[in-house]
């Protein structure tokens, strides 16, 4: 009897080993299952080649995310839906599979054209849901030569983020403590957009955001294999800023602006 006690004892813990073996090989699966991201918007998006960043700073990590970008420089969100200045967006959103789709709107359109922002950012929040992809909304920030622009851009971005119920990258509200923590770092490349700094911050929190992972051991250099097989660097961010943007980055709370049911 003891035999048959000890033979059947075995048989039930490899029947557990091979059910968490399972197990793990499925939670491997879906953390490696490719992740599809569109940025829709203008070049608060793609200055210093921020998807690409947020897709080095993701595979660094382990995470399969490939970034794709439909911008153009100087466009709101009316132009893309529309198809003005060439754009393809709406083409795209209807002919590929996406996985998230990351909607930024002109800098000055939640201040000067609200009812446009609200609308235009509401039609690709429906088609992109309608598409079976997350939309999510990248809240700017405000210029350099006008800080009194932020309450504004992050009340609307926030307000619309609620009724919609979807996340939101909140950029310009870190930003915002940036600027008051390190007057001395240099976010701004002219007086809107952003530097190599400004860009990094950005994509440390597009990749929280997205991930929900800690952002504590993105390194300093970043960097992508071209086509030909060759390194390119995408930023070099100086030792003290990377660390001070990280831990930026790590103290604020994604989770107080992600209103996704």
């Amino acid at each position: 009897m003891n035999k048959i006690a000890n033979m059947i004892s075995r048989i039930q813990w490899i029947i557990l080993l091979l059910t968490l073996g399972l197990a793990s090989l499925s939670v491997s699966a879906q953390d490696n299952e490719e992740e599809r991201v569109l940025f829709i918007g203008n070049s608060f998006t793609f200055f210093w080649n921020t998807p690409q960043l947020v897709e080095a700073m993701a595979k660094d990590q382990g995470v399969n995310l490939d970034a794709f970008q439909s911008t153009v420089g100087g466009s709101h969100l009316k132009q893309h839906w529309e198809g003005e200045k060439n754009t393809q967006t709406r083409k795209r959103l209807e002919e590929e599979s996406w996985s998230r789709v990351i909607i930024q709107d002109h800098s000055t359109s939640t201040i000067a054209h609200t009812e446009r922002f609200r609308e235009y950012a509401g039609k690709f929040i429906d088609l992109v849901r309608e598409k079976q992809a997350e939309p999510v909304l990248f809240l700017t920030w405000a210029y350099d030569s006008n800080p009194v622009m932020q309450p504004e851009i992050t009340e609307e971005y926030l307000k619309l983020g609620k009724e919609k119920g979807v996340r939101v990258i909140p950029a310009g509200m870190v930003w915002e403590q940036a600027r008051n923590l390190r007057p001395d770092l240099d976010l701004f490349f002219d007086d809107k957009h952003q530097t190599p700094e400004g860009t990094y911050l950005n994509a440390l929190l597009i990749y929280k955001t997205l991930t929900g992972r800690s952002v504590a051991e993105i390194p300093n250099r970043l960097s992508v294999i071209t086509a030909d097989g060759e390194k390119l660097y995408l930023t070099f961010i100086l030792p003290e800023n990377g660390k001070f943007l990280r831990d930026l980055v790590e103290r604020f709370d994604v989770a107080n602006t992600n209103f996704s049911n």
